[in-house]
């Protein structure tokens, strides 16, 4: 046996016995579930809130178990204390608690990936160990200390290397999940992903350099090293667009995460569907901080004095409302300092009072508390009052009153006296015309001023009310004296109570709440938010903890990050943030990534990317055709070379095809057409039919596949993706993000006038 083969026997029984362990654990973990939920729903409240827990605790244990099984070993470490550590997914203990496997994110385990020749942190030998389900079929050693034996040793044994490993992952086909870098996280990525909870941490970096898969090892790091703190809040992570979301969807809990909430811009407002679009010159608009304003000034404008104000009969008694009461009754709200809808209770109430009192005073004798009553319902049913009150202080929702400024450009102006006419004509839109993205942070801005409807709001809950099992559960909870803890509601613990609760309870109540905040939020592509979007995002995180991950260099919003001082200064002060910057691109070979830089650099783009880390010959083609006629024929034929070159039917390989969206639109049935005649009609169906997000062949403009990758990218007509950009540097923008998404292959199919225009 080969001195190689006798380290990979080696090592598998090491993993062997890991993987043994994990399972012990696994069936330990089932074994108590079913032993809690065999207790049924009996027992004392204390009992049964105690069963509960375990219930829930159990759950949680037993899908970490579970979604940690594929390579779940991945390093080992060897010290000059003559120790060996290996390093791993989650952390594994013998039943006579000794370490088997160390958490990845434990500080014992940070060497792994900051140790160095010249800084040992005290590791003679770094060995990386390549799984395949639980076969180790590979392993790799990198010999910190060169003077000691182990160097010779690797050497002989055929282990010693450099970046295998990484390379490898580099190397391998993309899917439609991206995978983790647990494995292989680089020491400038590791020392940002290890930064404190309480700092706000941007991570500006060029295509390729790993920021995505930072911003998530962080939020996985977090969870480990603060689990009381984030247990309660859960983790936000907010991503560009859903098949973004999908494709990120597998990291954290292939981590051991699961308390976390994906969603987009469009998708953050519980309750409100995004289903139009509008031109980027209006979504700069909308995203003006000055919008925060507008909405603030329509609201108060919905508090006023009636230019007619009715006089009542009640009991034979005159009774006017005055503006003298009305504004008072105003004022008592607005002392209240409660969102619109909340004050206007009090304003009502004040209102009642008032009015009351003035039938007491116009009556000639003690009237009775009875009959106080009376009265006062009386003024409440009657419709002159309730026009009245309604009048001075308008009952609201959000969607009413966006709706209302962009169909009326008159009551817009006196909300935002700084738009012009042109820019009010660019805002008209008439009512159900469909909300927008960039509507969504204005429509959050109007329910936190508002608050919700009363009236629903009290029609909801008396239409639902607590069920029998809920009220069960509350009475368990004041019993124990944790009814206002804040650390379980009644509704929760009804759930566990039921059977009904799973590991994501937090994060369905998340989902739901427009008011819950969040312990740390994860922003990616964070260069095309608008200031109105980070006062969203701002609302849901009162501790200012997180991770803002992008490339200004990719900027393409109008409204977007152009230098991030001119963003975060504003938003956190100079001192309560810290810029970290990625420099080396992982994803595209050296070829790609220089004439991509080039070319920014050229518009006048900020780059921050050093070098790339792999060079592949030929891995840019660019093919020129004399006239329009001839573009799609040529585009298929390299689209078709891609596909046959990259994508398997088992459902590896990408291939993109960005242009802009005309050009996608010829393209569309021609391609089809060609993959049934070149690849055959059951592999044109299994295309076909695969889910948007798992697209192995991608048609996409450039802003839908930011923050993707695929194997190979075939760019059309590069000119017209500039011509037709929304300003000359969000042009460069959308070209730049296009030419570097690829891992192997960028092909550049284009006429000779767009040659002429866009020199590449």
């Amino acid at each position: 046996m080969s001195d190689y083969a006798s380290q990979i026997e080696e090592e598998q029984a090491h993993v062997d016995a890991i993987y043994n362990r994990l399972d012990d654990l696994a069936a330990q973990t089932k074994s108590r579930l079913h032993g809690v939920r065999a207790q049924g729903g009996k027992g004392s409240p204390t009992h049964m809130a105690e069963r509960d827990s375990f219930n829930a605790m159990y759950e949680d244990r037993l899908t970490q178990l579970r979604a940690v099984q594929d390579r779940l070993v991945f390093g080992k470490l060897d010290t000059d204390e003559g120790d060996s550590r290996y390093i791993g997914r989650i952390g594994i203990s013998s039943e006579e608690h000794e370490p088997m496997l160390t958490d990845w994110r434990a500080e014992a385990a940070r060497p792994f990936y900051e140790a160095t020749a010249q800084e040992r942190m005290g590791i003679i030998q770094r060995r990386h160990i390549a799984l395949k389900f639980r076969d180790v079929v590979g392993i790799e050693d990198e010999v910190l200390n060169v003077h000691s034996e182990r160097a010779t040793q690797a050497s002989r044994e055929g282990t010693l290397t450099g970046e295998g490993a990484l390379l490898t992952s580099l190397a391998s086909r993309r899917t439609g999940f991206m995978t983790d870098i647990v494995a292989t996280i680089q020491a400038e990525q590791d020392r940002i992903i290890r930064q404190p909870l309480n700092q706000v941490v941007v991570v500006q970096g060029g295509p390729g350099t790993g920021k995505t898969a930072v911003a998530l090892h962080r939020a996985a790091y977090l969870l480990y090293t603060h689990r009381e703190r984030l247990a309660h809040s859960g983790v936000l992570i907010v991503g560009p667009s859903s098949n973004f979301l999908h494709y990120i969807g597998q990291v954290l809990p292939s981590l051991g995460e699961t308390g976390v909430l994906s969603r987009t811009m469009a998708t953050l407002l519980p309750g409100v569907t995004v289903s139009a679009e509008e031109e980027p010159h209006v979504a700069q608009l909308k995203g003006d901080a000055r919008m925060a304003r507008m909405i603030d000034n329509a609201v108060k404008a919905c508090v006023r004095v009636p230019s007619q104000l009715p006089t009542i009969s009640v009991r034979g008694t005159r009774i006017a409302v005055t503006a003298e009461d009305i504004i008072s009754a105003q004022n008592a709200a607005r002392h209240s300092h409660a969102p619109h809808n909340k004050a206007r209770v009090t304003f009502i109430e004040r209102m009642m009072e008032l009015l009351v009192a003035r039938y007491q005073r116009a009556v000639e004798y003690q009237p009775s508390a009875t009959e106080l009553d009376q009265v006062r319902e009386s003024l409440r049913m009657d419709q002159a009052v309730q026009r009245t009150l309604n009048l001075a202080w308008l009952p609201l929702t959000a969607q009413w009153l966006l709706e209302t400024l962009w169909a009326r450009p008159q009551r817009l102006k006196r909300a935002a006296p700084w738009l012009s006419d042109e820019q009010l004509r660019l805002l008209y839109r008439e009512k159900g015309s469909g909300w927008t993205v960039s509507d969504i942070p204005l429509l959050d801005e109007a329910m936190e001023l508002i608050g919700p409807d009363p009236n629903k709001a009290a029609a909801l809950n008396q239409k639902k009310g607590p069920s029998a099992e809920e009220r069960y559960a509350q009475e368990t909870l004041e019993s124990m004296g944790l009814a206002k803890s804040g650390l379980v509601n009644a509704a929760d613990l009804a759930a566990q109570m039921n059977g009904t609760a799973d590991g994501e309870s937090l994060i369905s109540h998340a989902a739901r709440d427009r008011e819950w905040t969040f312990g740390h939020i994860v922003v990616d592509e964070a260069q095309e938010l608008s200031a109105m979007d980070w006062r969203m995002l701002l609302r849901r995180c009162p501790s200012r903890s997180f991770t803002i991950v992008g490339d200004v260099a990719q900027t393409s919003a109008l409204g977007g990050t152009r230098h991030w001082q001119d963003t975060m200064n504003p938003l956190f002060g100079e001192d309560r943030w810290n810029m970290c910057e990625l420099t080396i691109d992982y994803r595209n070979p050296q070829e790609v990534a220089t004439l991509a830089d080039e070319y920014a650099r050229s518009r006048g783009l900020y780059i921050s990317t050093v070098h790339s880390v792999r060079q592949i010959p030929d891995s840019v083609r660019r093919v020129t055709v004399e006239n329009s006629n001839d573009l799609v024929p040529s585009a298929l034929t390299q689209i078709i070379e891609m596909v046959k070159r990259y994508v398997s039917d088992d459902g590896t390989g990408r291939v993109a095809v960005i242009a802009d969206t005309s050009i996608l639109t010829l393209l569309r049935q021609p391609l089809w057409k060609a993959i049934r005649e070149q690849l055959g009609e059951q592999e044109e169906q299994r295309l076909r039919n695969q889910d948007d997000w798992d697209d192995q062949i991608d048609l996409i403009d450039p802003h839908g596949s930011k923050g993707l990758e695929y194997d190979a990218v075939v760019v059309i007509e590069p000119g017209l993706i500039e011509e037709n950009g929304a300003s000359r540097l969000s042009a460069a923008a959308d070209l730049y993000v296009a030419m570097t998404r690829p891992t192997q292959q960028l092909v550049i199919v284009r006429t000779r006038s767009d040659a002429e225009q866009v020199n590449l």
